[in-house]
């Protein structure tokens, strides 16, 4: 069994795991009838990525799959500008930067790194306000609670859980769903 764990499941397993798992049951259904509209907002922003319509310049990398065997993670970047070695998520707009966000660039920087492209910077643009925030390269202590969250995920029961804040829940589209 392939055991890689996506990258863009890293925020929704910090958000709530059992909004990690409906979202993988519902995942081969309609998007029509399980996304919100900020979830199809950011579908549609990643399409240019993933289409690699954002640029012709040859010095970005534009959804590229990115794979690290160390940590058995898998996943596109959304850009990665070859030139000035930064990786650029986008999101559509950052009230706030969660680990989440963190997490997954954390994650593009170690798959980029073990695929021999050298990363010298991150940073989150968010679309909708046109503003550039830039992230520090994971220290060991970033290091250690990103794997820490790895072995999180590896290890993770759904049964007992109960999620530790109802300000999650109200926010969540599965919260009718729901066992928490």
């Amino acid at each position: 069994m392939d055991d890689y764990i996506q990258i863009s499941k890293l925020n929704d397993f910090i958000f709530c795991p059992y909004s990690l798992y409906f979202h993988s049951v519902y995942e081969e259904f309609s998007q029509s009838v399980c996304h919100t509209s900020s979830q199809t907002r950011g579908k549609i922003v990643h399409q240019c990525f993933d289409k690699a319509n954002y640029s012709t310049a040859v010095k970005y990398l534009q959804g590229l799959e990115v794979y690290s065997e160390k940590y058995r993670l898998c996943g596109k970047i959304d850009l990665f500008d070859i030139e000035k070695g930064i990786i650029i998520e986008r999101k559509n707009k950052i009230n706030k930067i969660y680990d989440g966000y963190l997490y997954q660039l954390y994650a593009q920087y170690f798959c980029l790194s073990e695929m021999g492209y050298l990363v010298k910077g991150l940073a989150l643009y968010s679309l909708l306000d046109n503003k550039k925030y830039k992230v520090d390269l994971p220290d060991d202590e970033a290091r250690k609670k990103f794997e820490g969250l790895i072995d999180q995920i590896r290890t993770f029961s759904l049964n007992g859980f109960k999620q530790p804040g109802q300000a999650k829940c109200d926010n969540c589209i599965y919260r009718q769903l729901c066992f928490t």
